[in-house]
């Protein structure tokens, strides 16, 4: 019992020492740590007005101002446990060490960080943009250093990782994304009349839903076995994509049912 109430006042002793020599130099580094987290805040906050005022994009306007402001806190708090006397050179080397380790450990991860990071900076798209990559497509809703996250229309969220997207084949098409559709008339029907009417199909529909710059396409693709091939293109707005098409067909029909041009099927000659 005396040897641990013994132990216990050594300890007592230590931490008074401790407050008695460094009290000052604590107090001193508590308040370079706090003053230099007001300073990163309040520098943080300043570069993102100043980058909202140039209409920066999203992502890498979040990019700079993290970097800033973590780059002050570290400075700050390297010179903070200065002040106390440690010398921060083992430690250093430490983290040196440590990190070649990990690094070889994720190097998948580190891979996604650094093509998030290439995003960042070359932009090849921004968030609101619709891409197209590895087989999926959707509208960038956001853009980290580890992944990009796609919504569909029906609400679905992808998430892609950035190595995925970089040295892939990638397609920008912005707000839009192409439609491209075949209907088939018969040969006693005039494919300019069936143009026109298919026209302006497509036309009447608000900009909001199908825009109207580039223009709708619309023209003889092929001449078939058994019909016209009338081809359609035209750009949907993403979040609308499939029920744009959906609508288009339907009113295309009625369109050339009105118009009396006639959607041809297969015939045979059977001998019996």
């Amino acid at each position: 019992m005396d040897k641990e109430l013994e132990n216990i006042q050594k300890f007592y002793d230590v931490i008074i020492e401790f407050f008695v020599n460094y009290s000052f130099q604590l107090i001193g580094a508590i308040i370079i740590f706090l003053l230099g987290w007001f300073v990163a805040n309040k520098v943080s906050a300043f570069v993102r007005r100043i980058c909202e005022k140039n209409e920066l994009d999203v992502t890498l306007t979040k990019f700079i101002v993290n970097i800033i402001k973590f780059s002050i806190i570290i400075g700050v708090s390297i010179v903070a446990v200065g002040k106390l006397g440690i010398t921060l050179t083992p430690f250093i080397a430490g983290i040196g060490a440590a990190s070649l380790g990990a690094g070889l450990a994720l190097q998948g991860t580190l891979s996604n960080y650094g093509a998030g990071l290439s995003i960042i900076i070359g932009r090849p798209f921004i968030v609101g943009n619709t891409i197209s990559v590895d087989g999926v497509f959707g509208v960038v809703e956001e853009i980290r250093l580890a992944h990009t996250i796609l919504s569909t229309e029906d609400g679905e969220q992808i998430t892609i990782p950035n190595k995925h997207i970089i040295g892939e084949i990638l397609i920008n098409s912005f707000e839009y994304r192409i439609v491209e559709s075949v209907v088939g008339i018969d040969y006693e029907s005039n494919p300019e009349e069936a143009i026109l009417v298919i026209s302006k199909v497509v036309n009447d529909f608000d900009a909001e839903i199908i825009s109207k710059e580039p223009k709708a396409q619309v023209g003889i693709k092929e001449f078939g076995d058994f019909s016209i091939n009338i081809e359609v293109r035209y750009w949907a707005h993403t979040k609308l994509f499939f029920d744009t098409q959906y609508k288009v067909n339907l009113g295309i029909y009625k369109a050339l049912k009105q118009n009396n041009i006639n959607i041809p099927f297969p015939t045979y000659n059977i001998k019996k």
